[in-house]
């Protein structure tokens, strides 16, 4: 089978306005969607769609259905065929037929999230690499979550497919494109996201940079080897990795804290609503005005 899991560390480093570093180790899911049903069968500490000690729900990824808000695409580009289906591997291929990109018959698509642990799941970012019908890997989505739950798709064709910049270094999408999304409170909305996302392997190098203007702020790495997907690897993980989903949160929350303390300016989610644009389920402090404590570092 090609599912598998990658044990990673997380690295986060501010650069400017001062600078903050933290890192810590989590593990992923990297899950061919078309392997769900037989991996379901397979594990024993794994379901899909139905609670586990660890779990995949496919409602809780791309909710292409709902609306956008403040859509920069026609309503007709933003709602295709295929956006309201209960599958997961669906709704990913009409997301990418909404920007023209047809990975032909037979495609293959890879998610690279966080599980359900218990039931809970907080996912700051899942990744989806589509592949085509011959192995290659023609698109990646990168789906980033904010503490209040809003959700926003970043979507890297086959044009963002190369080498580094320089024309050295592996393949991968590569893409800045200005955020437009309200991940942090010490981040503005009209900053940059530099996404380097490597079709995933034996090892996971994922890398995604903050930029405002010329300027390098934060830098963000996933990085680590491929294990079997087994219920060995998961009842091991399950004593490594205590509440792992719980425990990304609370970090989030703390390392807000340091960077308030740290006096790092601070932008109010209320005050540019019109900036927040192509997200699903907007909270209610972009319709009313209001704002809220939710953080992320």
């Amino acid at each position: 089978m090609r599912s598998r899991i990658y044990e990673c560390q997380v690295l986060h480093a501010r650069l400017l306005p001062r600078t903050h570093r933290f890192a810590y180790r989590i593990f992923m899911l990297a899950i061919d969607l078309d392997e769900l049903d037989a991996l379901q069968r397979r594990l024993r500490l794994f379901s899909v769609n139905r609670a586990n000690l660890f779990s995949l729900r496919e409602r809780d990824f791309l909710p292409l259905a709902d609306p956008l808000h403040h859509p920069s695409a026609p309503a007709e580009k933003s709602n295709p065929l295929g956006y309201s289906s209960p599958s997961l591997k669906t709704r990913v291929l009409a997301r990418l037929a909404a920007e023209g990109i047809d990975p032909g018959p037979d495609a293959r698509v890879e998610l690279i999230t966080l599980p359900r642990m218990i039931g809970y799941l907080f996912n700051p970012v899942a990744f989806y690499f589509v592949y085509d019908a011959a192995g290659a890997c023609v698109a990646s989505i990168a789906e980033v979550t904010n503490t209040f739950r809003e959700m926003k798709a970043y979507v890297l064709g086959p044009d963002t497919f190369g080498p580094g910049r320089s024309g050295q270094g592996a393949k991968a999408f590569r893409l800045r494109t200005p955020k437009h999304f309200y991940v942090s409170p010490f981040s503005d909305v009209d900053v940059a996201f530099d996404f380097k996302l490597p079709p995933p392997g034996e090892r996971l190098a994922i890398r995604i940079d903050d930029y405002a203007g010329p300027d390098r702020t934060l830098t963000s790495t996933l990085a680590g080897p491929s294990r079997p997907l087994t219920d060995g690897t998961l009842a091991w993980f399950l004593i490594k990795y205590p509440l792992l989903t719980l425990r990304v949160i609370a970090l989030i929350h703390w390392h807000a804290l340091r960077l308030y303390f740290k006096k790092i300016p601070w932008f109010a989610k209320a005050a540019r609503p019109a900036d927040q644009r192509d997200l699903r389920h907007p909270h209610s402090s972009i319709a009313d005005g209001t704002t809220a404590p939710h953080a992320s570092p």
